[in-house]
């Protein structure tokens, strides 16, 4: 092999582990084309499976959902059927928090059935990417531990988190990063709820808190 080429080898392996590094630091699964139900634009909504004019515009409305159990209610109550509304999450979804995620949370992510649902609850609590790969990943391959990723998330701690960590929250940015690194320590929700709302609403504050937690 060239000089060149072994030059060009090793840019990529560094770049490689650079990528590993920042996906296993990010709290909520990386996204392999699945958007956030509840910012998705107007058009990432009317591009997914069964979704009309009508039905985006409600579901705009009504958000922000507090869990995949209430978009999967909305979703029926337009008519949609299960099996519809399963073929919407493969492109939209409100992500799961592993730690605290229901039976019925984890059977809305299309493809877990009853397996993922047991296997998720059983290695609680998850803290990191590693071990949900190491662990899931003795019942399916890489590629379907990372599809299984994307639909869900590791609370992320307010007091040690990382930007990446808090980037990684959909529709956090660069002004939540201050301000979740600001008001360290934090002790309570009650104080992330009274800093936090100071600019944003309540409905976005509630929809920031089911990514975080203190410790």
């Amino acid at each position: 092999m060239t000089t060149r080429r072994l030059f060009v080898s090793s840019l990529s392996a560094v770049a490689l582990v650079c990528a590993m590094a920042v996906a296993a630091s990010a709290q909520v699964g990386k996204s392999l084309g699945v958007v956030d139900a509840n910012t998705a634009t107007e058009a990432e909504l009317l591009a997914a499976p069964n979704m009309s004019p009508a039905i985006v515009k409600a579901l705009m409305a009504a958000r922000p959902f507090a869990s995949i159990t209430d978009l999967n209610a909305f979703l029926l109550g337009q008519k949609l059927t299960q099996e519809q509304a399963t073929a919407f999450y493969a492109k939209a979804f409100i992500h799961i928090n592993l730690n605290t995620a229901t039976r019925e949370e984890i059977l809305l992510v299309p493809g877990a059935g009853n397996r993922m649902a047991r296997e998720f609850a059983e290695y609680r609590p998850w803290r990191t990417w590693g071990q949900f790969d190491k662990e899931i990943g003795k019942y399916v391959n890489a590629q379907e531990t990372a599809r299984l990723a994307q639909y869900c998330f590791i609370p992320v701690n307010l007091n040690t988190a990382t930007d990446e960590d808090i980037l990684s929250i959909p529709g956090a940015g660069k002004r939540m990063v201050r301000e979740f690194k600001e008001y360290r320590p934090w002790k309570t929700m009650e104080q992330f709820y009274k800093e936090i709302g100071k600019y944003v609403d309540d409905k976005e504050v509630k929809r920031l808190a089911r990514y975080v937690v203190i410790q």
